[in-house]
C-alpha cells in the first residue's frame, strides 16, 4: 500500500508520546545510549516516523550534531536530494577541512552549480561524505536521522551506505526508518553501520488502539466500536486513527453487527489495486468480504462459478494472502475487505447478503446475512434472528447474541409479542455478559425513553445498574426511580433490593446493611417465584457473612447451593459456586478451592461470560499464590489484568491481585505501581471494600521492597477501614501478619503484639489455621526483638512445619527465612552465658523453598542476606527517643500524621500517603496539638529534632 504523506501523521501527533511502543522505544534508546545505531522497520502507517521523531527528540540534544533527511516517493528520482538535506546546513562547517577534489565534488552535488554524478565523481563523493562525517564528529558526536529510507534517491543511499560501513569508532550513529511488509530489511541493514539494531514495529493491541484514540480525542467510542476499529485496522495506528476520525466526524454511528465506514483517505490505499481486477473478480471479492470465514466452497454456493480463477487473480495482485494449511480465504489486510465492502452500493451489498443467507452452512451466519439483506420489519426474519441469538448464547458467544438481538428488534413489528424493546433488553443483557457494558447501558437508556410497562422499566434499570460495575455511586439517583417503577411487585422488588445490597457494600461500606438487604431480596424473590434472583441474593448474603465472620455463613452457603439450581447463577462470579469458593479458600481448603474455581473458569469461558472470567482468573491466581505456586499465580494475574483492561471490567480488583503476584514472583516496582493503581480505582469508584484490599496489597509490596515504615502506614489504614466496614474474618485479606512484622522492624513490638492478640481471637473463633500460623510467625519476631531468641526459634520451627502441612508454600518459605535470619543474628552477636541456638545458621533451606515457589523477589533477599553475612542482618529500626516518648500517648492515626509532619510532609502529601482527606489531616493535627500541648507544626518538627518546645 502507498500511504499519502498528507495524512501520514495526524496533526495532533506528539512525538514525545509513543503509545504502545514502550518496549521498542526503550530497546532502541538503550542501543543509542550504548553508541550503536538503530533501524526501525515495519509496514506503512505502523508508527515508524512517530517513534523516529520521539527517539531523535529524546537522544539528539544540544551535545550532538543532528543531520536529518526525510524522503518522499515523488522526489525519489532526484539525485543527491537526501544528501542535500543532510549536509546542506553544515557544508560551510566542513568544506574547508576537505581535500580539494572531495570539496569540489561535494559542493557540486549539494548546490548543483556543477554537474556531478556517481559515475564521474564516484570515489571523490564517497570519500567526501565519509570525511564530512568525520570532521563533524571531531567536534561532537553526530546523529544521522533518516526517515523513509525506501524513498531515498539511489545516489544518496549509495553514498550513505559507503560511509556507514567505514565509520569504525568514529562517534557517528544512524537512526533510520524504512517501510517493509515482511522481514525484507536486509539490504537496508547491510547499508547501515555494523552495530545497527533492527527494531520491527508490529501492530498495536486493542488496549493500545483504545489509548491512542483517547489521546487524539476520538471519544467517546464504545468498547465494541474500538474492537471493530482494532480488527479493521489490523492494529495499524494510522489506519485506526483514520477510522476513528471518520467515526468522530460522522453524525450516525454504525449499529452493532454492521461494518465500520471506511473514510475516503483509506479507501484510496486499496482501490487502485482493486481497479486492476475484472468486474466479476471484484464481485467475488465482495462476497468474500461479506462472509465471516469465506472459503472457495462458500463462494461457489453463493453463485460465484469461477471463484478459483478470480481469487487467484486477487492473490497475484496482493489483495488476498494464500495459506495452503487452511481452506479459508484471507485478505492481505482487513482494511482491503472493509474498503471493498464500503465502496459497494447498498443494493449490491444486500444482494450479496441474500446469496450468503442461503449459502452459509452455519445457522447463526445465515441469520446475520438475512438481517443485512432485509429492509423494514418482518416478523419471520425477526423470529429467525431471535432463534439464532439464543443459539449464539448457548454456544458461549454473548456478543454475537447481542448483535443478533438488536437485528431482531429492528425487524420486529411494534405490535408483536415479544415486542422490539423486549428483544433490545435481551440484547442488553447479552452485552453485559459479553463485557460490553457501554453498549448495554446505551440500549437500556434508549428503552427507558419509551417503556411504560413496569417489568420492562425495572429490567432496563437493572442493566443500567449492572453496567456501572463497581462505580455504583454514579447511579445512586437511579434507585428511587426503580423502586417507584417496581411498585409492590415482590418479583421486581427482589431485583431492586439485590442491587441495594451491593450499594450498601460498595457505596456505604456497611456489611451489616448489605447482608440485611440481601436477605430481604432473597425472601422477596422466593415469594415472587424468581429462583434466579433468590439464588443470587443468597450467594451474596453467604459471601458477606463469610467476610464478616458471621456464624450463619456455613448455613447460608448451603442454602445458596440447594437445588433447584440455575445454571447461570451456578457459574456467575457472584453466584453460589463463587460463594462456596470463598468459604473454601478462607477455610484453608486449598485443593478443593482450586478444583472449584478451575471448573467455574472452564464453564464461564464456554459461555463467554467475560466479567466472570476476569474475576475467576483472579481467584485462581489467588489460590495459586497462597499455595506457593507464585510463577503460575503471576501468569494468571497478568492474564486477568490484560482481560480486565481490554474489557474495562474489574480493573481495580485485577490490578490489586496482580500487585500481590508481582511482589511475590515478579517486579516489586511494578507491584507498587499496580497497588496504587488499584487504590486509585477504588477511590474513584467510592469502593471502600476494594480500597482496603488495594492498600493491603500496597503494604505487602512495601514490605517486600524493604520499606517497613511505609508498610505500617498502609496497613494501619487497612485496619481502620476493615474495622469500619465490619470485616472480622482475618482470612479475607491476610495482612495482619505483615503489619505485625513491619511493626517489629520499626521498633514497635508492643503494637505488633496488640495486632497479633486481637487478630488471633477472631482466627481462633473461626478456625483459620493458616492465619494462626502466620500470627505465630510474627509473634516469634516480637519475642526475638525482646531477646527471647530460643523461644522464637522453637516457635518459628513449629510454624514452618504447620504452614508446610497446610499447603501454604510461600508462607512456609518466609518462616524459614525468618528462622535463618534469627540464627544468623545470634551467631553474629553471641551473648555470654547463653547456649547457641539449635539448627544450622544457613539460608539454604529458605532459598530452596523460595526457589520452589518461584518467589524471585524473596529469593533475591535471601541471596543478599547470605552474601552480605551476619553483620548485614537488619536490626529493628528505632525512632528518635525524644520523638517516640512524645508520641507515645497518641492514637495510631494521630501518630502516623505526626510522624509524617516530622518528615516534612505537607497536609496534602499526608492525605495522599494515608489515603484520607486533607480535612481529616487538619482535624487530626488539631487533636495532636492538644494532646502534646503544642501550637503548630513547627513544634512537632522540634520534637523530631529532640528540642524542647517553648
Amino acid at each position: 500500500m502507498t500511504v499519502r504523506r498528507d495524512f501520514q501523521e495526524p496533526s495532533r501527533s506528539r512525538p514525545d508520546l509513543v503509545i504502545g511502543r514502550e518496549d521498542s522505544f526503550t530497546s532502541a534508546r538503550e542501543q543509542l545510549g550504548r553508541g550503536g545505531s538503530v533501524l526501525l522497520h515495519g509496514p506503512a502507517g505502523i508508527g515508524k516516523s512517530t517513534v523516529l521523531r520521539a527517539l531523535a527528540a529524546d537522544y539528539g540534544g544540544a551535545e550532538r550534531t543532528v543531520l536529518r533527511c526525510s524522503a518522499t516517493e515523488s522526489e525519489s528520482h532526484l539525485p543527491f536530494l537526501a544528501l542535500a538535506d543532510l549536509f546542506g546546513l553544515v557544508l560551510d562547517d566542513v568544506s574547508g577541512a576537505l581535500p580539494g577534489a572531495q570539496r569540489t565534488a561535494l559542493e557540486s552535488a549539494l548546490t548543483g552549480r556543477g554537474e556531478s554524478t556517481l559515475q564521474r565523481d564516484g570515489l571523490a563523493l564517497r570519500l567526501a561524505v565519509l570525511s564530512a562525517l568525520r570532521v563533524l564528529a571531531a567536534k561532537k558526536p553526530v546523529l544521522v536521522v533518516a526517515d523513509d529510507l525506501q524513498w531515498l534517491d539511489a545516489a544518496s543511499a549509495e553514498l550513505l551506505g559507503f560511509a556507514a560501513r567505514r565509520l569504525g569508532d568514529t562517534p557517528v550513529q544512524m537512526l533510520c526508518a524504512v517501510r517493509t511488509e515482511g522481514q525484507e530489511y536486509d539490504r537496508h541493514l547491510a547499508a547501515s553501520p555494523p552495530d545497527t539494531l533492527a527494531v520491527r514495529l508490529g501492530p498495536l493491541t486493542r488496549t493500545q488502539v483504545s489509548a491512542l484514540l483517547d489521546h487524539r480525542g476520538y471519544t467517546p467510542l464504545s468498547r465494541s466500536t474500538v474492537r471493530d476499529i482494532h480488527r479493521t485496522s489490523g492494529g495499524n495506528p494510522l489506519f485506526a486513527l483514520e477510522l476513528g476520525r471518520a467515526l468522530a466526524e460522522s453524525p450516525a454511528r454504525p449499529r452493532p453487527g454492521e461494518p465500520l465506514p471506511v473514510p475516503t483517505s483509506l479507501r484510496a490505499l486499496v482501490l487502485s489495486r482493486l481497479e486492476m481486477l475484472s468486474g466479476e473478480a471484484r464481485r467475488t471479492l465482495l462476497v468474500a468480504s461479506a462472509g465471516a470465514r469465506p472459503t472457495l466452497a462458500l463462494l461457489h454456493a453463493a453463485g460465484r462459478e469461477h471463484a478459483e480463477a478470480e481469487t487467484a487473480q486477487a492473490a497475484a495482485l496482493g489483495l488476498l494472502a494464500t495459506d495452503p494449511e487452511t481452506p479459508a480465504l484471507r485478505f492481505a489486510h482487513p482494511l482491503i475487505s472493509a474498503a471493498l465492502y464500503a465502496e459497494a452500493p447498498a443494493q449490491e451489498r444486500r444482494a450479496v447478503h441474500a446469496a450468503l443467507s442461503t449459502a452459509a452452512s452455519d445457522p447463526i451466519e445465515r441469520a446475520r446475512h438475512l438481517a443485512l439483506a432485509t429492509t423494514g420489519t418482518d416478523p419471520d426474519v425477526a423470529a429467525r434472528l431471535a432463534e439464532a441469538g439464543a443459539l449464539a448464547r448457548d454456544r458461549g458467544a454473548p456478543s454475537v447474541a447481542a448483535s443478533l438481538g438488536l437485528f431482531a428488534a429492528r425487524h420486529t413489528p411494534a405490535d408483536s409479542t415479544p415486542g422490539p424493546d423486549e428483544r433490545r433488553l435481551q440484547a442488553a443483557e447479552d452485552a453485559i455478559t459479553a463485557g460490553e457494558a457501554d453498549l448495554a447501558r446505551d440500549i437500556a437508556r434508549d428503552v427507558l425513553t419509551r417503556a411504560t410497562v413496569p417489568t420492562e422499566r425495572v429490567r432496563a434499570w437493572m442493566v443500567v445498574i449492572e453496567a456501572a460495575g463497581q462505580a455504583l455511586g454514579d447511579v445512586d439517583a437511579v434507585f428511587p426511580q426503580v423502586l417507584a417503577d417496581a411498585g409492590d411487585d415482590p418479583r421486581l422488588l427482589a431485583q431492586v433490593h439485590y442491587q441495594l445490597a451491593w450499594r450498601g457494600l460498595v457505596v456505604e461500606g456497611d456489611f451489616a446493611e448489605a447482608r440485611q438487604e440481601a436477605a430481604h431480596a432473597a425472601e422477596l424473590a422466593a415469594r415472587g417465584g424468581d429462583r434466579r434472583t433468590e439464588l443470587m441474593a443468597l450467594s451474596f448474603q453467604a459471601s458477606t457473612e463469610t467476610l464478616m465472620g458471621h456464624p450463619d455463613a456455613p448455613v447460608t452457603v448451603k442454602r445458596a447451593l440447594k437445588e433447584p439450581q440455575d445454571p447461570y447463577v451456578a457459574c456467575h462470579h457472584n453466584g453460589a459456586g463463587s460463594a462456596r469458593f470463598r468459604w473454601l479458600i478462607m477455610s484453608d481448603q486449598l485443593p478443593e478451592a482450586r478444583a472449584t474455581i478451575t471448573a467455574l473458569l472452564r464453564e464461564v469461558r464456554r459461555r463467554g461470560m467475560v466479567e466472570s472470567e476476569v474475576h475467576f482468573l483472579r481467584f485462581l491466581a489467588d489460590t495459586e499464590l497462597r499455595s506457593g505456586h507464585c510463577g503460575r499465580a503471576l501468569d494468571l494475574a497478568r492474564e486477568s489484568l490484560r482481560l480486565a483492561r481490554d474489557s474495562g471490567i474489574g480493573e481495580g480488583a485485577s490490578a490489586m491481585l496482580a500487585s500481590l503476584a508481582e511482589a511475590s514472583a515478579g517486579d516489586v516496582d511494578r507491584a507498587l505501581a499496580l497497588a496504587r493503581e488499584a487504590a486509585d480505582h477504588a477511590e474513584v469508584d467510592g469502593d471502600q471494600m476494594y480500597l482496603s484490599r488495594a492498600l493491603a496489597a500496597l503494604g505487602y509490596a512495601q514490605l517486600v521492597a524493604g520499606d517497613p515504615a511505609a508498610t505500617v502506614r498502609s496497613l494501619r489504614r487497612v485496619r481502620e477501614l476493615e474495622h469500619g466496614l465490619g470485616i472480622n474474618d482475618p482470612g479475607r485479606g491476610r495482612w495482619h501478619g505483615d503489619l505485625a512484622e513491619a511493626l517489629v522492624r520499626i521498633g514497635e513490638p508492643g503494637e505488633a503484639q496488640d495486632v497479633i492478640d486481637t487478630t488471633r481471637a477472631h482466627a481462633l473463633r473461626l478456625g483459620r489455621q493458616s492465619v494462626l500460623a502466620v500470627l505465630d510467625r510474627a509473634e516469634a519476631l516480637v519475642r526475638a526483638a525482646r531477646g527471647e531468641h530460643e523461644a522464637a526459634v522453637v516457635r518459628l520451627t513449629s510454624v514452618q512445619d504447620r504452614l508446610g502441612r497446610l499447603g501454604y508454600g510461600l508462607e512456609e518459605a518466609r518462616a524459614a527465612f525468618a528462622l535463618a535470619r534469627l540464627r544468623a543474628r545470634a551467631a553474629a552477636s553471641p551473648r555470654a552465658g547463653t547456649r547457641p541456638l539449635p539448627g544450622p545458621a544457613s539460608y539454604d533451606e529458605a532459598a530452596r523453598l523460595f526457589r520452589r515457589c518461584r518467589a524471585l523477589p524473596w529469593l533475591r533477599q535471601v541471596d543478599a542476606a547470605a552474601t552480605a553475612g551476619p553483620a548485614a542482618v537488619e536490626p529493628a529500626a528505632a525512632a528518635p527517643p525524644v520523638a517516640l516518648d512524645a508520641l507515645e500517648g497518641l492514637a495510631a492515626m494521630e501518630r502516623q500524621v505526626a510522624s509524617l509532619v516530622m518528615e516534612g510532609a505537607t497536609n496534602r502529601e499526608i492525605a495522599a500517603r494515608l489515603f484520607i482527606s486533607v480535612k481529616t489531616v487538619e482535624a487530626t493535627l488539631t487533636r495532636v496539638y492538644r494532646k502534646l500541648g503544642i501550637r503548630s507544626r513547627v513544634d512537632i518538627v522540634r520534637l523530631a529534632a529532640g528540642r524542647r518546645t517553648t
